[in-house]
């Protein structure tokens, strides 16, 4: 859709499956299963909703989804469905991932910047490198950045917690998403709130993690707000419905209070990052979403 002078654009990597205890935290089942319902093994079906901000000449991409080096177990273990990938999403509007000017990462779990990288082309390297740990040397595939020519924006403080995880955090920072992105030279570390092009802003929104944040987008005194995961669903819409995953949650509540407001006063566009349906919508004075198709 039209933003004043941007052109928004849903671009989907596929969908996966999470816990819903671990989606919903203290939340009861029997509650959040109305709105969500649960597979067998309690998981609920997510998106991976990335989003591309289109100016007159700069293509911003914000999160990339999943990517696509993980395994058969880690495929089954997240129920990912890669019908639709980001890449073909890219490409259903004219894009190659060399045209990416921009990527900004929401934070650095998995689920948000695995697409950052790809594997290379197959190719015999004369040693194991860190990602190939208990690979025989012809089985080693390098890893590189997806989006060569793009400039990867990220939080200080969520760029040292990922590099430097803890026994909580560490099975969401994953290096092969990362370093490949340091090593290139395009990687760029923000502190605090930091206007990206006019009219594009990240703001620290925290709560899930100490540097998660959130993208501000502005034209033609028209407003956009790309949520990550401080409000991953629709289904998560009411204050205390916080995620289990959330390192701060009550820092979550505060920030989902302030933004839910304002999204509410001013009319903001919200765009929804993990739901599997509605990708962008207006809140209403009842708290439901008027979805935006």
């Amino acid at each position: 859709m039209k933003l004043g002078d941007f052109e928004l654009t849903i671009v989907s990597d596929g969908t996966f499956s999470l816990d819903g205890g671990g989606m919903f935290g203290v939340v009861p089942k029997v509650l959040w299963n109305k709105l969500t319902p649960a597979d067998e093994a309690n998981r609920i079906k997510l998106g991976l909703n990335c989003l591309l901000i289109q100016t007159k000449d700069k293509n911003i991409l914000v999160d990339t989804g999943m990517g696509n080096k993980f395994d058969e177990k880690f495929k089954k273990m997240f129920n990912v469905n890669k019908t639709n990938d980001l890449i073909s999403s890219l490409k259903d509007k004219g894009l190659n991932p060399e045209d990416i000017d921009i990527v900004i990462n929401t934070h650095l779990h998995f689920d948000h910047c695995a697409g950052n990288t790809r594997f290379a082309e197959t190719r015999n390297l004369p040693h194991q490198n860190e990602f190939g740990a208990g690979q025989a040397p012809s089985e080693i595939r390098e890893i590189v950045p997806s989006f060569p020519n793009a400039q990867y924006i990220v939080q200080k403080r969520e760029w040292e917690d990922a590099i430097n995880p803890n026994e909580r955090t560490r099975v969401s920072y994953l290096k092969e998403n990362l370093i490949p992105i340091q090593e290139a030279g395009l990687l760029k570390l923000i502190d605090g709130n930091t206007e990206i092009l006019p009219g594009i802003k990240t703001m620290v929104t925290g709560g899930h993690t100490a540097g998660h944040q959130s993208v501000l987008i502005e034209s033609n005194n028209k407003r956009a707000f790309y949520l990550g995961d401080l409000i991953p669903t629709t289904a998560h819409i009411k204050v205390p419905y916080v995620m289990g995953y959330d390192l701060y949650p009550l820092d979550t509540i505060d920030k989902k209070r302030e933004i839910l407001e304002k999204a509410l006063k001013e009319h903001w566009l919200l765009i929804f990052e993990h739901d599997p349906e509605i990708g962008m919508g207006y809140l209403e004075e009842d708290g439901k979403i008027k979805e935006i198709k």
